[in-house]
């Protein structure tokens, strides 16, 4: 016989005490497109989600405007937990980018919690001369601005990535956008760009099969898909950026309706398959709450406020 974890018994027994919700489908609204961390997370946590709350969980994408459309769509829903919205780290970028948003993201979002962080990968052509990162960096200083990287578009974390490394490694490199991170990824593996810090999960399979090579990582620490690969700031480049994801809904959503999200969704992330599936393509599932992720929320809107002054970074 099959236990099932306290903590998922502990959610179902929440169900039955607030039988009011939910009451339909669920729509989790993403501004990022199929592929894309939010995409690939959010199709992981789908399905155990919705066995735990009784409704079908259905993934939206709302591609365009750097995450305002989407924004929009999730701010303009009903306030009843049955619209949300999958957020990652470009969300609070984008206000620094676009010369008017819409509306505000601390005063228009109800954060429900962090799902799981993700960290990107510096990785180049297959026939790259540069074997290391001292070599990108002495290459791209002898021939200024002739490198060039891709991101999935303005703003995502291989564009603030890139830019970041050429400020603090003093090279010029150039940026070129794409609509979205596999097809960034794609452009590298076909030679047509020479790098990308593109994000662990749309790589790994790439990189063990020897199809992209990767030098290093933006984040803060070594990943634990790839132990051996130092950091930038171990290399000396004071590079730190790390994308996350996680759930919000719109600003006025009750209180029960956010407990009863957070709670279903603490009991997805602690069940070991879902955990096992987030790991393997590449994300930290993250602990969190409400107040938590708001004060992460709150957190990266300062810090990418300095870094986009700092870096000079504007939507191409």
């Amino acid at each position: 016989m099959r236990f099932l974890p306290v903590v998922v018994l502990f959610a179902a027994a929440a169900a039955a005490a607030q039988p009011d919700y939910p009451v339909k489908p669920i729509r989790m609204i993403s501004g990022a497109p199929p592929g894309s961390p939010a995409d690939v997370a959010g199709r992981i946590i789908a399905e155990p989600l919705a066995a735990l709350l009784g409704q079908p969980v259905l993934l939206e994408h709302r591609v365009g405007g750097m995450n305002t459309i989407a924004l929009s769509a999730v701010v303009r829903a009903n306030p009843d937990g049955h619209t949300l919205g999958a957020v990652t780290m470009p969300w609070t970028v984008t206000p620094y980018l676009v010369a008017k948003m819409p509306h505000d993201m601390e005063r228009d979002l109800a954060p429900v919690r962090q799902i799981a962080w993700v960290s990107n990968v510096l990785v180049v052509r297959p026939s790259a001369s540069f074997l290391s990162v001292p070599d990108l960096v002495h290459r791209a200083k002898s021939r200024p601005e002739e490198l060039t990287f891709a991101s999935g578009g303005n703003g995502t974390p291989a564009h603030l990535s890139g830019e970041l490394f050429r400020l603090r490694a003093g090279i010029g490199i150039r940026h070129v956008p794409f609509q979205g991170a596999v097809a960034g990824v794609t452009a590298v593996m076909g030679e047509q760009i020479d790098m990308m810090f593109a994000i662990a999960p749309a790589v790994m399979g790439h990189i063990k099969a020897g199809k992209l090579r990767a030098l290093a990582t933006p984040a803060p620490s070594r990943l634990a898909v790839l132990p051996d690969l130092p950091t930038l700031a171990e290399l000396g480049y004071a590079v730190d950026v790390r994308d996350w994801i996680g759930i919000v809904a719109p600003a006025g959503t009750p209180r029960s309706v956010i407990g009863r999200l957070e709670s279903a969704l603490a009991a997805v992330i602690g069940q070991k398959e879902v955990k096992d599936r987030l790991v393997a393509a590449g994300f930290e599932p993250a602990e969190s709450s409400p107040d938590a992720f708001a004060a992460l929320i709150r957190a990266e809107l300062q810090k990418w406020q300095r870094v986009v002054r700092e870096a000079g970074i504007k939507p191409d």
